[in-house]
């Protein structure tokens, strides 16, 4: 049995609609599963209940052999950070990681053994005297972690942490997390709605849409292999076309144009994506499967290579093209297709 298991988890707060609809989750001792989908899509719910902040209308959740679906969220000994520091401005930052140690009447010399402990793990020794208004956002992100671990926590949450800080610091603190729950080996949930920064920090990732989880993996798998249309697109394809099968591997678009693909599908009818540095456009090509003729629309400039806007007979194209190769709007281009890289979902 998994570390962590959420079975059949239903929310509905009118009785009429599900937010969560059904959902299983498994996460092993130890990893750090994003949960990754657009607003709306149930993955701030699904922390909730995990954390006890809400109780599911059906299912059970358990973590390590011990049904918590009932169990308060004072006794479930989870850490938890928001996108809110939530820091004390009053207190110093070693008295706001000490915080729930104090709470739970910790003896003192403990309390202070544990709270440098966490502070030299998260980069923060020099720091212990000051106030957060004296801090930058990432240190004080640093803090609401620490405050978080020093109770060692059977599970660590993490709620859009990284929303308020820029650009640049994201990327830093990204890494400083994987660092942190790697050093800790600290079972983490971790919710987002960056794909970017969810694939550089996570082990396993749970894409959700409308209170189901379409799709759960590796990071890489989910890249290279979407299962569904709603994961695809949601992970920056953007090219689809609809098929229909003839026979394995051979299938027709409805202008009539063939396409063969390295991969299988189960449907008759699927659609095929792929993403626009695997089209390769040329000005003539023999026909041929795979091949599409179409109309230069639009050219943008990306720094190392063009994109195109390309009107064809199965609909607009985007494709991604070295600046050697030069194409003009209103240009006719043929373009093929890698077999190699048509998806099928």
């Amino acid at each position: 049995m998994a570390f962590v298991n959420l079975e059949d988890i239903r929310v509905s707060y009118d009785g009429k609609s599900d937010v969560l609809k059904d959902l299983r989750l498994s996460i092993e001792k130890g990893e750090l599963v994003s949960l990754l989908g657009p607003s709306g899509c149930g993955k701030t719910t699904t922390l909730r209940v995990i954390a006890g902040l809400i109780e599911p209308n059906d299912g059970t959740f358990v973590v390590d052999e011990m049904d918590l679906t009932k169990v308060p969220v004072h006794k479930r000994n989870f850490g938890m950070v928001f996108q809110s520091y939530a820091l004390f401005p009053h207190l110093t930052i070693k008295e706001n990681v000490a915080f729930g140690l104090k709470l739970r009447k910790e003896n003192k010399t403990v309390i202070e053994e544990k709270v440098m402990e966490i502070l030299e793990v998260t980069g923060l020794s020099d720091f212990a005297d000051r106030y957060p208004k004296q801090l930058s956002g990432g240190q004080r992100q640093r803090v609401a972690l620490a405050r978080a671990l020093v109770i060692e926590p059977k599970l660590l949450l993490l709620d859009e942490p990284l929303s308020n800080l820029d650009a640049k610091l994201r990327v830093t603190m990204r890494m400083e997390i994987k660092r942190i729950q790697r050093a800790l080996g600290i079972t983490t949930v971790f919710v987002t709605h960056d794909q970017e920064e969810c694939f550089s920090i996570s082990d396993k990732v749970a894409v959700m849409n409308k209170g189901v989880i379409e799709q759960y993996d590796s990071p890489e798998e989910i890249y290279k292999n979407p299962r569904t249309e709603f994961v695809a697109r949601f992970i920056g394809f953007e090219n689809f076309i609809s098929l229909e099968k003839e026979k394995e591997h051979l299938y027709y678009a409805e202008d009539g144009t063939s396409f063969r693909t390295m991969r299988a599908h189960s449907d008759d009818k699927v659609k095929a994506t792929i993403r626009p540095d695997n089209i390769s456009m040329h000005r003539t090509l023999a026909p041929a499967d795979n091949v599409l003729s179409g109309t230069v629309r639009v050219r943008t400039f990306l720094g190392k290579s063009y994109q195109y806007e390309v009107e064809t007979a199965v609909g607009n194209l985007i494709v991604n093209d070295e600046d050697a190769k030069l194409y003009q709007a209103g240009e006719s281009v043929q373009l093929f297709l890698d077999p190699a890289k048509i998806i099928l979902v």
